[in-house]
């Protein structure tokens, strides 16, 4: 009987764990773009959502991630004075201003509006795009959306009018009244009470909206699974085929 050196049994073992690791990072590869399918299924539920009240706001955390693209629409007064311009923010492929302002709801809460994004003055950058507010109370519609993101900030955090990042709790501390941890990015002009039609406020609000890109992860998977195969493949041809064949001619 003969028997089989160890070099031929750490070879297959070899394969063996290559081919079910390949294998497996494949499988995980699918399962990341089933979940991302998922998110962009519940992401496109919430779009079509009725709009949220403010009442129905989210006041915690937990609450809110649950309602981010949800619409929403609230009735309220500027807080003139508070707006702040987030710099190097882009949209549509420019560099410029995301203008933030926070809304004192009816019910005393503070909610902060993401208005739109405005360009930067190439000439004089300490100027500030025109961005005018209503008097009065204004009505609004958009979708719950996150705190604005914190960019890379070199230094103390920032003060005054032009910010880099913004944070909710100094902000919060700055007005002197807490803040809804949702915002709420306009989709529409704001409206005043008084007036029946929309305010020009010369901002766009052509905002990104969350996507899943599942091809790479479909692609990802077609490697991972290919590699498998190669393995399985070069262990058979090299191990098994080749072998016989030299052992046929031999004879």
């Amino acid at each position: 009987m003969k028997t089989v050196p160890l070099r031929r049994w750490a070879v297959l073992a070899a394969a063996l764990v290559g081919a079910a690791v390949t294998a497996r990072l494949g499988v995980w590869q699918l399962d990341r773009a089933a979940q991302k399918v998922a998110l962009q299924a519940q992401i496109e539920e919430r779009a079509r959502a009725a709009p949220l009240a403010a009442a129905d706001l989210a006041r915690d955390e937990a609450a809110a991630a649950g309602q981010l693209q949800r619409p929403a629409r609230v009735a309220g007064h500027w807080q003139h004075g508070a707006t702040v311009f987030l710099d190097n923010r882009t949209m549509d492929g420019r560099t410029g201003f995301l203008v933030v302002t926070p809304l004192q709801l009816a019910d005393g809460e503070t909610l902060l509006v993401q208005r739109g994004w405005a360009p930067r003055d190439a000439q004089d950058r300490a100027r500030l795009p025109a961005a005018p507010l209503a008097e009065g109370e204004v009505q609004l519609q958009g979708r719950l959306a996150p705190w604005p993101s914190q960019l890379l900030q070199l230094g103390a955090s920032q003060a005054g009018t032009i910010r880099q990042n913004l944070d909710r709790d100094t902000f919060a501390r700055e007005l002197r009244q807490p803040l809804l941890p949702v915002t709420l990015q306009l989709t529409a002009p704001p409206r005043p009470a008084s007036a029946p039609a929309p305010q020009d406020d010369g901002l766009l609000r052509h905002w990104w909206v969350p996507t899943a890109d599942v091809s790479k992860h479909y692609g990802y998977a077609v490697q991972w699974f290919a590699l498998a195969a190669l393995i399985a493949g070069l262990y058979v041809w090299f191990q098994l085929v080749r072998p016989r064949l030299r052992a046929q001619r031999g004879t």
